[in-house]
Parts: structure tokens; sequence; C-alpha cells
């Protein structure tokens, strides 16, 4: 009887616990999806300015990548959006993408982010978080 009602108690104790909030601090500081929208718009802007990455996008759908962008930044920001493309390591496979091309592309996103007037800790955090993955993407 008695552990049937310590088992009774972690059940209900269990269930009355609430998960913690999601941090969203990024995505707000981002301008929540309008701002990530615009980021990702400008971002690929850019791209298509730069003459040291252009080539990689030449054949890409920019629609659908635009898409997949907007969801993976605004997941990665800790919004309410989920990203269903492929993996980073899946997405550049074979495109043996440099250093200094990947660098391109941060600088890139840099100044889409900096045309929004994101704050420059803000802009650290979010690239923080994408430099997670820097791994994925060089090289492969």
């Amino acid at each position: 009887m008695r552990a049937l009602l310590i088992v009774t108690l972690l059940f209900l104790s269990a269930c009355s616990t609430s998960r913690p909030p999601v941090d969203d601090s990024l995505y707000q500081g981002l301008g929540q999806k309008a701002g990530i929208t615009r980021i990702v718009e400008g971002m690929l802007l850019n791209v298509a300015r730069d003459p040291r990455i252009v080539a990689h996008f030449r054949n890409v759908n920019i629609a659908l990548l635009r898409q997949h962008l907007i969801d993976k930044f605004c997941a990665e920001a800790g919004g309410p959006c989920t990203y269903k493309g492929d993996s980073m390591a899946e997405a550049h496979k074979g495109q043996n993408i440099s250093r200094s091309e990947f660098n391109a592309l941060v600088e890139d996103l840099i100044k889409a982010m900096e045309a929004e007037q994101v704050p420059v800790p803000v802009q650290n955090r979010f690239l923080a978080r994408l430099a997670a993955q820097r791994g994925e993407v060089i090289e492969k």
C-alpha cells in the first residue's frame, strides 16, 4: 500500500510540474518571424551580388531555400517555427564549401542583420548558435 502511495505521489508531482518557458529572447531580438524573413531576404540579395559565393546558388530553388532558411533561423533563435529541411551535412554534401566561402556567407548574413538594425549582441548570440553547425557545412 505504501509503495502504491509513493508511486501515485511521484506520478502526480510529475504531472503537475510544468516545463520551463522557452527562452525566445533571441527570436524577439531578431524581430520575430517578420524580422527573420527580412534578414533572410536581405542575406539572399547580398549573396546574389557576392561574386565569391553566388555560383553555389545558381542551380538552387531560391524560393524553397528562402523558406527553409526562415524556418531554420526561426527555430535556431527559439521561435515557434519547425525546420523540416535536410540536415546541414546533407544539404551541403558534395558542395566542397571552403572556409572563405563560408565566411563570405556569414558576412552577407551580418550585412543583412545590420540593415535590419539588429543589435550587435543579438547578432553575436545568433551567429554563435549557427557556428555550432559550421563543421557540417565546410568541405563536405
